[in-house]
């Protein structure tokens, strides 16, 4: 294929690196979200070979739900944060104007 001219051409491309990145920039409490998924999954995963008699479904069911409520607090977190900044954090002459 050969291309042409008319052909639009972006400066920079976005890695999926420099978008994750950027999203952490923006909002620091999600790589605290994703940060404890990876530790409890590998937790999980680590108490996998002492999990005894209880059924593999039994165990997965756990670890997820210990992954979903630390994403959760962090997204609970995250919010209060943005709250705490927005409205506790502003003067009153601020507040008036919005």
């Amino acid at each position: 294929m050969s291309t042409s001219k008319s052909q639009w051409v972006p400066e920079h491309e976005d890695t999926a690196y420099t978008k994750l990145l950027q999203k952490v920039h923006n909002s620091p409490f999600m790589l605290v979200g994703l940060g404890s998924f990876v530790m409890v999954v590998a937790y999980g995963v680590y108490l996998l070979k002492g999990r005894g008699k209880m059924k593999m479904s039994l165990h997965l069911i756990h670890t997820q739900m210990a992954a979903q409520a630390c994403a959760v607090g962090a997204i609970t977190l995250g919010t209060t944060h943005t709250m705490y900044k927005d409205y506790m954090l502003k003067p009153s002459t601020d507040r008036a104007q919005k």
